[in-house]
């Protein structure tokens, strides 16, 4: 077996952590937070409902008498307040809530084929999103006005209106170089409707210059009460004889095809009536409403639109991106389910292993390096095992530092060798040991597990079909009794496990695990032994014996029992390293995908799967949460709470039976939903590091994790207590 050379070896020593992946992850979630805050303040409060319509139309104590029996346009900037009133056979057309890219064009084209000007009060934030139809309504001769920025109800804005003024106007100048002096408060309908706590509202409005604009006829369109009376409405008001009207209408705010059929009757029926139609300022002799703004009010109005629009289409592909990955995890599930039963009747019916008078030999191989902590209990569990069969046990000290030699040299057990090297790396000392091996069938052991004592038996009894090339075991995590190796412990059995027996089914398993894994001989000598070339030796190796032809089997009753990582730092840099050593060996397969034959198959079913649900959705899995986050401070509350509880109860189901079938307790679920909230976020989170480390080319050192000695602290150290595998299982 080929062994590393220095070149390969320096790809992982002499490197350095890539620094700026956090500053840059770290700006990214600050967009992704600053486009949630502007969309959810803009777009999570917009919309009317009839039920506030009808509560800011209630009748309280009237405003002042002169405005109440006034006309609909306000004017309150001196010590005198008064009204207007349309001139007499003169008609206002106004629409309110827009623009909207379905509803304004259509009212737009129906205006332009009467030839009819209107008034259009815009929603900031709409203007902001769509400022091409603002510039259209200003060409087309329309005036148009403000209606707040999210369509906030003036009445109880309190610290809100000045800014929502402002706002507005920024928009108007950054979409098309304009002001405004009318407002159309929200809400409004019209004069005799005017409450005190309406004028005290709209006084503070005065003060910025603004006429406020009301209704003479309120159309009510936005309850979709029928074209019928949609028209029956705009063509009636009090007073008709004496003088026009301003009609109010909407282009926005929710389905407006009534109100688009409905405007051709009324403006026929009252242009047959003798009316003329006319925007707000010229019905009234007053200046033109819109006026050009100053290149600093436009570039600052310009930096709002495109910050509104940078956080529109931020929370798009949000959306869409949430949609992927509810749908990516709702099939992993139901897939790692059905899979794992079929996967379980197949288990069933493999035969006992036999207990033959001559057991085909078997070599251990353990490559150590740094392992004082828990190598005695390592070599001891190989030598307990019930294996019949002759049985060595090969430990490559890797140039430890520590006394990990000397304590395999003071074991002096039988059938324990100890060769000793310079450190080269894992690779090297596994291929190292392999040479020096005497038998035919290797398993491949990392210096940090046990066995089960009939682990080696089971896994042997898979070789007995000679197609198969490798046999991977079942790991379990040993120190689990804190929270975090609860949340490790249901990962493995619930992730790792239940997706070998899914691979198994396919024939497609991508790693067989360093912890306990088994191999023909003549198997690794077909792919070359194990490569450098990755920091996931041992994902690279099985993905070369997949290529190859050989059959890769799950066996989940040879049970090992490994170290976890018992911090955060080290799972970080463990996952880390497995994540990105995954990626590597995926792009050194890539060319699977095209292939033909058992390399096609594997390239086809495993990669695509790995692309899919451990690359493409650890990245946009979290906008699940961010959803969340956002539904919880924007959104209806009961319907994120039920969306999160659905998810959550798939996941405990699939978590359940996972263990059911690992013969592992349920007591254990109730970490799960915790996990949900940290352990995921944290995943989610070396993911996508990894995945910016690959796309920008930076390589990734080695990172040896810290042992606790979980198995080394009893005096004569045994597998922790599980029943003997059921052979029925």
């Amino acid at each position: 077996m080929p062994a590393a050379t220095p070149a390969a070896r320096a790809r992982h020593r002499a490197v350095r952590q890539p620094r700026g992946h956090w500053l840059f992850l770290a700006l990214v979630l600050l967009v992704v937070a600053a486009a949630l805050l502007v969309e959810g303040y803009t777009h999570g409060v917009l919309g009317e409902s009839p039920q506030t319509a009808n509560q800011a139309g209630a009748r309280g104590r009237p405003g002042p008498p002169a405005l109440v029996n006034g006309g609909p346009v306000i004017n309150a900037a001196g010590a005198r307040p008064f009204s207007y009133q349309i001139p007499a056979r003169t008609v206002v057309l106004s629409f309110d809530d827009g623009p909207d890219p379905t509803w304004t064009p259509r009212i737009l084209a129906v205006l332009r084929r009467w030839h009819v000007p209107a008034n259009f009060f815009v929603v900031g934030a709409h203007a902001a999103s769509w400022p091409g139809l603002v510039r259209e309504e200003l060409r087309a001769g329309d005036e148009v006005g403000s209606h707040t920025y999210t369509h906030v109800n003036l009445a109880t804005a309190g610290w809100q209106l000045p800014l929502q003024l402002t706002l507005t106007q920024n928009a108007l100048a950054g979409a098309a170089g304009v002001r405004t002096d009318l407002l159309r408060p929200p809400y409004s309908s019209v004069a005799d409707a005017l409450t005190a706590v309406d004028w005290r509202a709209y006084q503070r409005v005065a003060r910025y210059g603004y006429l406020i604009v009301l209704a003479t006829a309120d159309t009510r369109d936005w309850a979709r009460p029928g074209v019928a009376r949609i028209v029956r409405n705009a063509t009636h008001w009090p007073g008709q004889a004496r003088h026009g009207a301003v009609i109010m209408l909407h282009d926005a705010g929710g389905n407006r095809a009534e109100t688009v059929r409905a405007l051709p009757l009324i403006i026929a029926a009252l242009r047959a009536r003798g009316y003329r139609f006319s925007t707000i300022t010229a019905a009234l002799r007053l200046p033109w409403a819109d006026t050009p703004v100053t290149p600093r009010q436009r570039l600052i109005g310009a930096a709002l639109v495109l910050t509104q629009q940078a956080a529109d289409h931020s929370v798009a592909v949000l959306a869409v991106a949430l949609v992927v990955a509810s749908v990516l995890l709702v099939l992993r599930l139901l897939a790692l389910v059905c899979f794992a039963a079929a996967h379980r009747r197949r288990v069933r019916r493999l035969p006992v292993p036999r207990r033959p008078r001559a057991a085909p030999g078997i070599s251990v191989i353990v490559p150590a390096y740094n392992e004082a902590a828990g190598i005695a209990a390592t070599v001891r569990s190989m030598v307990a095992s019930r294996y019949p069969g002759e049985l060595e046990v090969i430990v490559v000290d890797d140039g430890s530092t520590d006394d990990t030699a000397a304590i395999v040299r003071g074991l002096r057990l039988p059938g324990v060798r100890l060769i000793s090297q310079r450190n080269a790396g894992k690779p090297a000392a596994l291929n190292r040991g392999i040479l020096a091996a005497r038998h035919d069938l290797l398993v491949l052991v990392d210096g940090d597990t046990i066995f089960d004592r009939d682990a080696l038996a089971w896994l042997a009894a898979r070789f007995e079909d000679p197609l198969v090339g490798a046999a991977s075991g079942n790991t379990k995590v040993a120190n689990r009794g804190g929270l975090l190796g609860r949340w490790q412990h249901l990962e493995y059995v619930m992730g790792f496990n239940l997706d070998r027996r899914m691979f198994d089914i396919l024939g497609t398993i991508p790693t067989v695990p360093g912890a306990i894994g088994a191999f023909r001989r003549v198997t690794l000598e077909d792919v070359g032994g194990l490569s450098s070339a990755t920091l996931a030796e041992d994902t690279d190796l099985t993905m070369a014996v997949c290529r190859s032809g050989w059959q890769v089997v799950y066996e989940p009753r040879a049970i090992a029992w490994t170290e976890a990582p018992s911090t955060l730092r080290q799972l970080w840099r463990q996952r880390y390293r497995w994540c990105y050593g995954t990626m590597q060996a995926m792009w050194k397969h890539r060319r699977s995908v095209i292939e033909r034959g058992a390399s096609g198959r594997f390239g086809r079913r495993c990669l695509s799967y790995l692309t899919f649900y451990q690359v493409l959705l650890p990245v946009i899995a979290p906008v699940v949460d961010l959803a969340a986050v956002y539904g919880v401070l924007f959104l209806n509350l009961v319907t994120v709470a039920a969306f999160w509880a659905g998810f959550n109860v798939l996941q405990l189901i699939a978590c359940g039976y996972a263990l059911a079938i690992d013969r592992e307790r349920l007591r254990t679920l109730w970490a799960l939903p915790l996990q949900q909230v940290v352990y995921r976020q944290l995943m989610y989170l070396v993911t996508i590091q990894s995945l910016m480390t690959a796309l920008l080319g930076t390589r990734q050192r080695w990172q040896a994790m810290s042992r606790t000695g979980v198995f080394g602290r009893a005096a004569e150290p045994a597998p922790p207590p599980a029943r003997r595998p059921d052979l029925a299982r």
